[in-house]
């Protein structure tokens, strides 16, 4: 491959790359547990930013309970920033012509 054209892929995909790293510490992703008694935010690195529980969850259910509640919300939200990644960096290995199932 010519040396000139090699570098001017890599230099797309590294503006590409940058670009998908932005859209990922964008994200704002929210789950909920207990048909919506507690829900969690989280952004693309994973990091709880919210957690909101419904006041007579927490009169009416033990702490266990609403432990369990907090985790589920949390566990679910963090699993769709998951997916949400692996869906942009399949975008990103097909803007950049590889073929499906390779990744970064």
């Amino acid at each position: 491959m010519n040396p000139a054209k090699m570098s001017k892929m890599l230099q797309k995909a590294q503006k590409m790359q940058a670009k998908m790293q932005e859209e990922i510490a964008a994200l704002r992703i929210e789950a909920s547990a207990g048909g919506g008694a507690v829900r969690a935010t989280v952004d693309g690195q994973k990091n709880l930013l919210a957690l909101e529980i419904e006041s007579d969850v927490l009169a009416d259910a033990g702490a266990e309970m609403v432990a369990d509640l907090v985790l589920a919300a949390v566990r679910d939200a963090q699993g769709r920033v998951d997916d949400e990644v692996q869906k942009k960096m399949a975008d990103l290995a097909g803007a950049m012509g590889l073929p499906p199932g390779i990744g970064f």
